[in-house]
């Protein structure tokens, strides 16, 4: 061993000092506030799929079902989104008051601080639901449930402020917002200008020693109404009242919104959707030093605790909206392309329009399987750092890629506004989701691998640690332990994608049935994966940080093998359903033809040369990994065209739609469409309209009259909104009718 340690270890000891990335203080802290889940797995090249398939499902308790079927379903109805965009902007004080009464705004804080204490999944269903109802309603919903006041009083906040705060927050006597954009620093919240020093001030007649804020934040949700607002600032003690530290750091601390210098109610329209955000400012507001979330002990801690609070939003509230989003393409596209008829045959059985269709479907499967998963993961414990980055990003993205094919198939009745497009105030919000929680070009270019490589990895985390260890010879002893285990799995885990590379296969668990074939392609993803990354550390080493595309690229790979993972746990729980076969090949087909294509542009943009000349052979990258096909993207679009078990599952969970608003138009024109089918089926038999067939005694009084109820609703979904002048100036005090509309002419004598 000390042959080993000093011959052979030293030299790459040495080396390694200067190669491998250096962690601040920043990015240990954002490691170390997440731990690591299935993602792990898909880092070692030899997946476990026992510790998968053997997580429990999701499941609701009574108690929360009921609260999705009774007090959640009753706050959609009270929701339309037409008339808090483009009316009140602002959801219905009915609905307000409804939302404290039933405690919607304390849904994780515990009962025994008042609140409804639910599990994660019972939090993600309820803003799934709200959210095909209203995507302002379930922002209103989202906030106080994820990072924020109530989010960092549970984890870090001291026993008096839980049991202060959480009871008014859980009954919405506080209403809370969180202020973390500054005007400066937008992504970069570490470089926020937002300052609090340390000095002393008066509070309630006395004399505390306290923080003095100054601060100009924007984009804030709720903040336009809240009564609390969690700010964090950069705390500085310039008099050494705490210390000797002058910069202490980034720090949380509640502030009450009456207190004098809080200046809120300003709003921002953010993309057309009216929920409250705005921006607030704060002048010299003096609060006192046990306003720090966690007390005084927590003072410079911001960083760790906003990464860790940040996993629900991430995590939960996103994904949950982008699910309900491609349901809601998928319910409604089926049915509309069944419907809609041009050139004589309803526009599904086009080809143009299945490709779109098999992709909305495919989506919402998918992601609904990831935040399944997600939630089960936060209901064990697992405070999920790269996991949640990773279904922020896919979610958000993959909402866009549905609604955006969504709008496609609709083609015209989707672009003109009005309350019957139902299309329209989803596809207005997704700028938001792109944006918030972290921007997806910075997830996905920094977070995802850039966090994940260092937590997921096997072997890494523990040589940066040895490295940085400040011992010399503790130092050496250590990385000479976790080096060598590294180069023992690494070379396993390259013979094993070599193998893969050649056969296109690897391990799967020997009970898989009908998706053995995906498990054992997806192992062999995960070997590859796993070489390309550890030649990526080899060959970069800290130079990979700034190598933002190669790390996305790898972050891409590592996504879509959790996202298929999720997808056969779906598959799994849901009692192995055949019909929904197709949609998991196709999830399947579409990941590792991405994964195969990350890694072969990985590949081909190493700065060495000879990387590729090694890798390309090995791995084959562009081998086994073809799209989905024609036929299975027809199979795909069926699923949803016709009613089905398989069309039921993907779109389950939505608010029930009113039988006036789009939706429930829509519904019921498919409804009576199925229905008449045997009729249409023979008129189609000898090419005659519904008229002719009746004339020739083909239809009776009775058929005609349902094909006219089928037509009369067919044409309530496809017509559009319009507007008279006067409902024009309604909606817009400026508007003038067009001055150069002639007047109509006289009739000609």
């Amino acid at each position: 061993m000390s042959f080993r340690r000093n011959v052979l270890t030293r030299p790459i000891f040495k080396w390694a000092k200067t190669a491998l990335p250096q962690l601040s203080e920043t990015e240990a802290e954002a490691i170390s506030s997440g731990d690591v889940h299935f993602e792990a797995e898909l880092f070692s090249g030899h997946p476990d799929w026992s510790k998968l398939r053997t997580m429990k499902a999701p499941q609701l308790t009574e108690e929360e079902q009921a609260f999705v079927d009774g007090p959640c379903a009753e706050l959609c109805a009270m929701l339309d989104d037409w008339e808090i965009n483009n009316g009140t902007a602002d959801l219905p004080e009915a609905a307000w008051d409804f939302m404290r009464a039933k405690g919607f705004f304390g849904m994780i804080i515990p009962k025994e601080h008042g609140g409804l204490g639910f599990s994660a999944f019972a939090h993600s269903e309820v803003v799934r639901l709200i959210s095909s109802a209203s995507v302002p309603g379930a922002v209103t919903v989202m906030v106080p449930n994820s990072l924020g006041p109530g989010e960092l009083i549970l984890q870090f906040g001291t026993d008096e402020q839980k049991t202060d705060w959480l009871p008014r927050l859980a009954s919405g006597e506080e209403l809370p917002a969180f202020g973390l954009t500054s005007e400066q620093a937008g992504s970069d919240a570490s470089a926020m200008i937002d300052e609090g020093v340390i000095c002393k001030g008066r509070w309630n007649g006395e004399e505390v020693l306290g923080i003095r804020l100054n601060w100009a934040k924007r984009y804030i949700t709720l903040a336009p109404v809240c009564t609390v607002l969690g700010l964090a600032f950069q705390l500085r003690d310039p008099d050494g009242l705490l210390g000797d530290t002058e910069d202490i750091g980034i720090t949380c601390a509640l502030v009450p919104t009456d207190l004098p210098g809080v200046e809120t109610g300003r709003r921002h329209l953010p993309s057309g959707t009216m929920f409250m955000n705005g921006p607030t400012t704060g002048k010299d507001v003096f609060v006192p030093l046990d306003h720090i979330i966690g007390g005084p002990d927590f003072a410079g801690r911001g960083w760790m605790m906003l990464m860790s609070a940040l996993a629900a939003g991430r995590g939960i509230s996103l994904p949950s909206l982008s699910a309900a989003a491609t349901a809601t393409a998928a319910h409604t596209t089926g049915a509309y392309a069944r419907i809609r008829q041009q050139f004589g045959m309803p526009i599904g059985l086009f080809g143009g329009v299945q490709e779109p269709m098999a992709r909305i479907a495919a989506n919402a499967y998918a992601i609904d399987a990831g935040r399944r998963l997600t939630c089960a993961a936060l209901d064990e414990g697992h405070k999920l750092a790269v996991i949640s980055a990773i279904m922020k990003y896919h979610a958000t993205t993959r909402m866009r890629d549905a609604v955006n094919d969504a709008m496609d198939v609709h083609s015209g009745k989707a672009v003109i506004d009005g309350p019957l497009n139902y299309l329209q105030p989803i596809y207005r919000s997704i700028p938001i989701g792109i944006t918030v929680e972290g921007a997806n070009i910075v997830t996905r270019n920094l977070i995802i691998f850039g966090q994940g490589a260092i937590r997921a990895h096997p072997h890494l985390l523990d040589e940066m640690q040895a490295l940085q260890e400040p011992d010399p010879d503790k130092s050496l002893d250590a990385f000479d332990k976790h080096f060598w285990k590294h180069v023992g799995h690494s070379t396993k885990t390259f013979f094993r994608a070599w193998w893969g590379g050649w056969t296109g296969r690897g391990a799967a668990p020997e009970d898989a049935g009908d998706v053995a074939h995906v498990y054992r392609r997806l192992s062999r993803w995960s070997s590859a994966f796993a070489v390309t990354a550890d030649m990526a550390f080899l060959t970069l080493g800290g130079a990979l940080k700034r190598k933002e595309m190669i790390s996305a690229r790898l972050g891409d790979a590592l996504s879509e093998m959790y996202l298929l993972s999720a997808v056969l746990k779906r598959w799994e729980d849901e009692g192995r359903q055949k019909a929904d076969l197709p949609l998991v090949e196709y999830c399947a087909d579409t990941a590792f033809a991405r994964i195969g294509a990350a890694l072969d542009e990985v590949i081909a943009n190493f700065p060495a040369r000879w990387v590729g000349w090694l890798l390309r052979p090995t791995l084959r990258p562009g081998s086994h990994a073809r799209g989905p096909s024609d036929a299975l993207a027809e199979k795909v679009a069926m699923l949803i065209y016709h009613p089905s078990a398989s069309r039921d599952r993907l779109t389950s969970g939505l608010a029930k739609a009113k039988p006036e608003s789009g939706i429930g138009l829509l519904e019921e024109a498919y409804r009576l469409v199925l229905e008449a089918e045997p009729i249409a089926k023979r008129l189609r038999e000898v090419k005659k309209t519904p008229h002719q067939a009746r004339d020739a005694g083909i239809l009776s009084e009775t058929e005609f009259a349902q094909l006219q109820r089928v037509q009369q609703a067919v044409q309530r979904v496809v017509a559009v909104d319009d507007y008279t002048p006067e409902e024009m100036a309604g909606m817009f005090p400026s508007y003038r009718p067009n001055p150069a509309n002639p007047a109509p002419r006289e009739a000609a004598e």
